[in-house]
């Protein structure tokens, strides 16, 4: 349209331009303590100098720990290195907090444990032999006792790592009082004549350079048979997804492990918030919707006798990556099963590419999905699961999550695998021989026919114990030849033990309900 002749009235008065950033952020002072130079901006407004940063940074890890009270003063803490920024940072909080200087000392024993990765990843030995040297120089720094292992001894791990122990309970919130109480006693108490005898599990914390030295194991180098043997089991795996719980799943066994044999009661994993928020978007694009509670939240007791803590959770990547940067904490890099790959290879990358470009539009993003997982809630299942009662799961340890057959959660776990144009497989004709006979050319005790062994198919022994999210992960696995031993042996065991569970029941006599009612008063 034509403007000429129309009148807009005055020009609009000039307003002096706004401050340049530079200018501004030299002028402004700490949020903390109103008076030192702000180094590190966290979130808008929130400047802090490097003190007060560090301040904040160390109280977030302690505020954790002391508000869920689950480590007592001389229990020992397996601490989960992998050479990344947020578990170097836990490290370097746990050394820290063990050391005189500290304001209120952390009371547990901790040792670390590392685990090489480098055969899943396609590492060659030089480049893992040169990893490890770094691995070893940090570790020898810290001071603490240190376990490495490479991840081909899961070929070597026993069934029983896959056994749920019972846990004593922890107690209330007096009982740890006490025990704080009685470890400060102790601490504190003058020497009487001769030099009394330290109780076990409880050592003398006045120092890192005290804590054992003589803990540092190192596992042999893996023969080049279980190497080729870990690399065809995930060169065998179809799809990047499964690949990575795969591996999630092999390493928590190790440590878990490693955990039982040393005797440690708790395992700190580096966690960070970002990372918490982005698995558990990932989770539930996995099916594992049931579990978001023990696979995010602060301490995760599936495993009975050994529980998992995250005491990272509150502290976000651009914290960590702060912290370590102010005040150079070391870490080392290790390329990853997706290193280099692309953003849509697996739902775990689709799902972090997400959440991080949201993140830097958005900056309230991982908060909100970290402050919806702090409100789920880790209820049992009221539901009657197919098997045994407390079923659990054969790779995550979780308790089952499909109820029956007739369920479409089963119906969908169990024909996901199946090709819509390939007609099921007819179930195979029971043996001519006895059950569980010895014969040529079998392992002894086991027959493959319908009886405690199997029923047809290995394959289905397997997949009948497994939740829904590890049923939808292993169908990317075509054999279970390639699996560790351990896992085949166990699905066998617990087939057996279910099957002779099956068996007493037709003998067993049950109570009518007056005799209950009798017995009861």
């Amino acid at each position: 349209m034509c403007q000429v002749g129309e009148d807009y009235g005055d020009p609009a008065p000039e307003v002096p331009l706004p401050p340049r950033p530079g200018l501004q952020s030299r002028e402004r002072k700490c949020v903390k303590c109103k008076e030192g130079l702000p180094m590190v901006v966290i979130r808008a407004g929130d400047a802090f100098c490097r003190d007060c940063f560090k301040a904040f940074y160390v109280h977030k890890f302690r505020a954790v720990l002391g508000k869920n009270r689950l480590i007592f003063p001389g229990e020992k803490v397996l601490l989960a290195w992998s050479g990344g920024p947020s578990s170097s940072s836990m490290v370097w909080q746990v050394l820290e907090g063990l050391s005189r200087d500290s304001a209120k000392r952390l009371r547990f024993v901790p040792g670390v444990v590392y685990v090489d990765e480098g055969a899943a990843c396609g590492q060659s030995l030089e480049d893992r032999a040169k990893t490890l040297a770094e691995m070893k120089l940090i570790l020898q720094t810290v001071g603490f006792p240190w376990h490495i292992v490479a991840l081909e001894e899961v070929f070597s791990l026993p069934p029983s790592v896959l056994r749920c122990f019972t846990q004593e309970p922890s107690g209330t919130k007096g009982a740890y009082k006490a025990a704080v109480d009685s470890f400060l006693q102790q601490q504190h108490a003058p020497p009487q004549g001769e030099e009394q005898p330290s109780q076990s599990g409880t050592q003398d914390l006045q120092s890192p350079a005290v804590l054992p030295t003589a803990a540092q194991t190192e596992a042999q180098p893996p023969t080049a048979a279980q190497t080729e043997a870990l690399s065809r089991l995930f060169d065998s795996v179809k799809t990047l997804t499964a690949k990575e719980e795969l591996l999630q799943t092999l390493r928590t066994h190790l440590i878990l492990h490693v955990a039982r044999t040393h005797g440690y009661s708790k395992v700190m994993m580096g966690d960070s918030c970002t990372r918490l928020a982005i698995k558990l978007m990932t989770n539930l694009a996995l099916g594992r919707g049931a579990f978001l509670a023990w696979d995010t939240g602060f301490s995760d007791e599936r495993h009975g006798d050994v529980v998992v803590v995250r005491p990272m959770r509150d502290h976000t990547l651009k914290e960590v990556a702060f912290y370590n940067r102010l005040f150079a904490v070391p870490s080392v890099f290790t390329p990853a099963i997706d290193t280099k790959a692309p953003e849509k290879a697996s739902i775990h990358r689709l799902m972090e590419a997400f959440m991080l470009r949201l993140q830097a539009q958005f900056p309230s993003v991982v908060s909100t999905v970290y402050r919806t997982s702090e409100k789920l809630v880790k209820a049992p299942r009221d539901s009657s699961a197919d098997g045994p009662p407390g079923a659990r799961c054969l790779l995550c340890m979780c308790t089952l999550d499909i109820d029956t057959a007739d369920s479409a959660t089963a119906f969908g776990a169990q024909t996901s695998h199946l090709s819509p144009t390939q007609p099921p497989t007819p179930p195979a004709e029971a043996p001519t021989t006895p059950c569980c006979s010895a014969g040529v050319g079998r392992a002894q005790g086991c027959c493959r026919g319908a009886g405690p062994c199997g029923r047809g198919d290995p394959r289905a022994r397997v997949i009948e114990q497994l939740c829904y999210g590890c049923r939808v992960n292993m169908k990317d696995l075509p054999s279970l030849d390639p699996l560790p031993p351990y896992i085949l042996t166990e699905a066998q065991l617990r087939s057996q033990r279910a099957w002779a569970l099956q068996e007493m029941q037709e003998y067993l006599v049950e109570d009518s309900d007056d005799e209950a009612q009798t017995g009861d008063t």
